[in-house]
């Protein structure tokens, strides 16, 4: 199905609008299906963190490890020795029960990564502390304290972290509710209201002006202007007649239709995209993430000290030394800082873009955005303003522009067309044209033509080449011109008709957003390529790549057909992130490695993509883009933080410098684990000082050449 039809086409009778929103998923309670939070909810953890943490304070208080390191003599009263004990098991198989059911999954799959990590060591810490407590083989391995804020601090960094993680489960939800729930089918007895889904093919349905197609199908009878911008993105509608195709979940605008249903549930178009929006969202979930890398580092570094640790004590004769020195090491293996070192930097993170007018609703978007190599923009809506605009006019002589569209403005007064509204907008800023004081009358459409009024006495027609074909009218020599350089553009091209005589005529485009032109070179500067999408035809993309200086252009693409150039470009060796705006968008930005839908949009857009712009600043690319390089230097310095003190503490731990008398001690080595989780917290906080304000994203930096950027991106890890 076309997108749209040639813009030289167009005259005022297309109508466009967004469809309307639909609701979203509880994101407290959804579960996740992939990665390490596999059927995991927020509310889980978010509950397991408060109840933990209620049961943390006693443990630490009655902790003699941890009095000792303050100086203070805990509570003492009949059974206070058995209350870290108590609330510390409870506390390891509660709140650490989502870590020990993570750690086997990761185990059984062969796959190590933080919830290995972390269940190895609170199962390590758990087991020694019993011994102690029970007084088996005088080991002082009091780790109740330990267990317990390390049982905390994690699930607050994954509470912190999903509720920084998007999904995009909405978006099936969002494309269904484009359908209505019942249809006007024609019978033999009448019209009859019956449910859409008993449709089948070949029935037909009565679609009402203002009313939504139940199926896809083929116009028998009538003729209107379909709203088709919740499949299209774009925002003029289509004139449809007699034996052309229509698309379920489109609006009839203006008139009345019969349609002969030709597809049907999972043979309609919605349920296409429906499939290639899961497809498409299945191939970029796969990404596993930074911390998670880190953490299956240091789940083996870990395995192999403790084992290198017992081995060497139990070979100089010291087994109690060897107990001690290996569960130390197992214990402080798994610092705090790891499980707050990337959820900080998220939170902080989606807290600066949310200030800035961006959702981000998946954690990877926000990573991988600094490794894009190309932005591909759809047109409508985004890099234009996604609505007609009076950019030029032009009249035979003796009629003045300001006469024309005054004219103009006065036969399209009673009209709600977005086309009539430009007129009657570009008139009214003109004080020449509003002092001609033009009234029209008698108003009338004619649907695919154009429109007709009387003004002032005179019979004036306003419309584009089918209505000039209709009264057997051709355009003047002197404007010729002008008018083919106009359609050559692919501007849209309404000829005003005084009284018999073509006496001028007025071009509308979808004017270019000034923002967009520093959003590209902005862009660029920053070594990223920007490439343009849209429906229309080559004249009009290749119109508004010229003006905005363009990498790439792909015009005439069919709606099914954008996730295939995203595809296209990714076989180039190329990340790809996509903005746009319409259902027909929503396949390209699940497929893209970030997906950004624009606020405008529609709700199945937002849903698919990974971010989601609350304007439709395009200059909110540049925002995504700076902050994901600086949150991905600040998320590789917490994680050398967080692991850093590791190249020390372990081996310092293992007593490689007991020789020396230099041994770090359990109760140490924790001490020195929550120093480092301190430093990373203070470190992300400096992520909110980044200026995400489009002045300073739009300041002149000094350009790179095409060849550097292509380089740039080449080498882009």
């Amino acid at each position: 199905m076309p997108v749209s039809e040639p813009a030289s086409a167009l005259d005022a009778t297309g109508h466009g609008k967004h469809g309307s929103r639909g609701g979203h998923a509880d994101a407290d309670h959804e579960m996740h299906t992939e990665g390490q939070h596999a059927g995991h909810s927020t509310a889980m953890f978010r509950n397991r963190f408060w109840v933990s943490l209620a049961l943390t304070v006693p443990v630490v208080m009655f902790s003699h490890m941890f009095a000792t390191i303050l100086g203070y003599s805990p509570p003492d009263f009949p059974g206070a020795a058995w209350i870290s004990p108590v609330l510390g098991t409870i506390i390891f198989i509660y709140g650490g029960a989502p870590f020990l059911r993570g750690g086997i999954t990761e185990l059984k799959s062969r796959q190590p990564g933080m919830m290995l990590l972390i269940a190895m060591a609170i199962s390590v810490a758990f087991i020694a502390s019993w011994v102690t407590t029970l007084g088996i083989g005088n080991f002082d391995l009091d780790f109740w304290w330990e267990l317990a804020l390390l049982v905390v601090i994690m699930l607050l960094g994954h509470w912190m972290e999903m509720r920084a993680l998007g999904s995009a489960a909405g978006a099936l939800d969002a494309l269904a509710a484009l359908l209505p729930d019942e249809a006007d089918k024609v019978t033999p007895a009448g019209v009859q209201t019956v449910p859409a889904a008993s449709l089948t093919a070949g029935d037909v349905v009565l679609v009402r002006s203002g009313a939504r197609v139940p199926a896809d199908g083929t116009i028998s009878e009538g003729a209107a202007e379909f709203d088709e911008s919740m499949i299209t993105g774009e925002s003029r509608a289509v004139f449809r007649e007699a034996g052309e195709t229509v698309v379920a979940g489109t609006v009839a605008t203006d008139n009345a239709v019969r349609v002969t249903v030709t597809a049907v549930g999972s043979d309609t178009t919605l349920a296409g995209i429906q499939r290639l929006v899961a497809e498409a969202q299945a191939s970029s979930s796969r990404a596993q993430a930074l911390a998670d890398r880190a953490a299956a580092l240091l789940f083996y570094f870990a395995l192999l000290a403790g084992v290198v640790t017992f081995i060497a004590w139990l070979l100089l004769g010291s087994p109690d030394d060897a107990v001690i020195r290996t569960v130390t090491v197992l214990v402080i293996a798994c610092p705090h800082a790891l499980g707050l070192a990337i959820p900080l930097v998220i939170a902080i993170s989606t807290e600066r873009a949310a200030k800035a007018g961006i959702l981000i609703k998946n954690r990877m978007s926000l990573e991988r955005m600094r490794t894009v190599d190309v932005v591909l923009f759809d047109k409508t809506g985004t890099l234009t303003e996604g609505r007609h605009a009076v950019t030029a006019v032009t009249t035979v002589t003796g009629v003045s522009e300001a006469e024309l569209l005054a004219l103009a403005a006065a036969v399209e007064s009673d009209s709600e067309h977005p086309v009539a509204r430009a007129i009657v907008t570009a008139a009214s800023d003109r004080s020449a044209a509003a002092a001609f004081g033009y009234r029209g009358s008698g108003f009338s459409s004619m649907t695919g033509r154009g429109v007709r009024a009387n003004v002032n006495g005179m019979e004036v027609f306003v419309g584009g080449p089918n209505l000039l074909a209709e009264l057997s009218l051709a355009i003047p020599q002197e404007l010729t011109g002008t008018i083919e350089s106009w359609v050559g553009r692919g501007a849209s091209v309404l000829h005003v008709i005084r009284e018999g005589q073509v006496i001028g005529a007025v071009r509308l485009e979808d004017r270019v957003r000034e923002e967009s032109r520093e959003a590209v070179k902005a862009l660029q500067e920053r070594g990223v390529n920007v490439a343009l999408i849209t429906g229309d035809a080559r004249q009009v993309a290749d119109a508004i790549g010229t003006e905005l200086g363009i990498d790439e252009v792909f015009a005439d693409v069919l709606p099914q057909d954008k996730d295939s150039k995203v595809a296209e470009l990714q076989s180039r060796g190329l990340k790809v992130a996509m903005v746009g705006d319409g259902v027909n968008d929503a396949p390209a930005l699940a497929r893209a490695e970030v997906g950004i839908a624009i606020g405008a949009g529609t709700d199945v857009a937002m849903e698919s993509a990974g971010v989601v712009l609350a304007g439709n600043d395009p200059r909110a690319v540049l925002a995504l883009t700076d902050l994901s390089r600086a949150s991905y230097r600040k998320m590789v310095q917490n994680l050398v933080w967080a692991t850093g003190y590791n190249i020390l503490a372990v081996p310092l731990a293992a007593g490689v410098l007991a020789f020396a008398g230099i041994v770090l001690s359990p109760a140490a080595g924790a001490v020195l684990m929550s120093l480092s989780t301190i430093v990373v917290a203070l470190n992300a906080q400096l992520l909110r000082r980044i200026d995400l304000s489009p002045e300073r994203l739009t300041a002149p930096d000094e350009p790179q050449p095409a060849t550097q950027r292509a380089m740039a991106a080449d080498t882009n890890p």
